[in-house]
């Protein structure tokens, strides 16, 4: 079953339980989808719609924000928001490829270095792109940064 159908039915199920953060959630992706879509159809036809990985591209940036969301209501001591967002992330997640650990990672950014012929930090750009392409939505962009950040420091002055 593709992606959006799963979405599909997940909103049915909501509906039916009366789960409200998941049919809330869920609507928003689908929105969120459909806003993707309309923006693409300009160039690329009409009657265009995103395929699975372009789907993952729009969840994983909605769960980026909901992640950042979490870091400003946590230092604003907003716990109540804290949770909403909390609640919201885990049934974004759902949706998602499972999240490389960080020996994955390095690993990955290790091999994206050898491959871009990375040597310094000024190579970041290449060492990113190359990783985030290969990783597919299954990686946040903010410790992969990190990583390839330490890898290329250690290359730049080992």
């Amino acid at each position: 079953m593709d992606l959006r159908s799963r979405l599909q039915q997940d909103m049915k199920a909501a509906l039916k339980s009366g789960d409200k953060v998941v049919l809330s959630t869920v609507r928003m992706l689908q929105s969120r989808i459909l806003e993707r879509e309309v923006e693409l159809r300009t160039t690329k036809g009409r009657d265009y719609h995103l395929n699975d990985e372009e789907t993952i591209e729009v969840i994983s940036s909605y769960a980026k924000q909901r992640r950042q969301s979490i870091e400003s209501y946590l230092q604003g001591g907003r716990d109540d928001l804290v949770r909403n967002e909390q609640q919201e992330l885990q049934v974004v997640e759902r949706y998602l490829p499972a999240q490389l650990d960080e020996s994955e990672l390095e690993a990955l950014v290790d091999r994206s270095i050898e491959e871009t012929g990375a040597r310094s930090l000024k190579d970041l750009g290449k060492v990113m792109k190359a990783v985030m392409a290969e990783a597919r939505g299954a990686a946040d962009g903010k410790i992969v940064n990190q990583i390839a950040k330490r890898r290329l420091l250690e290359r730049q002055n080992g």
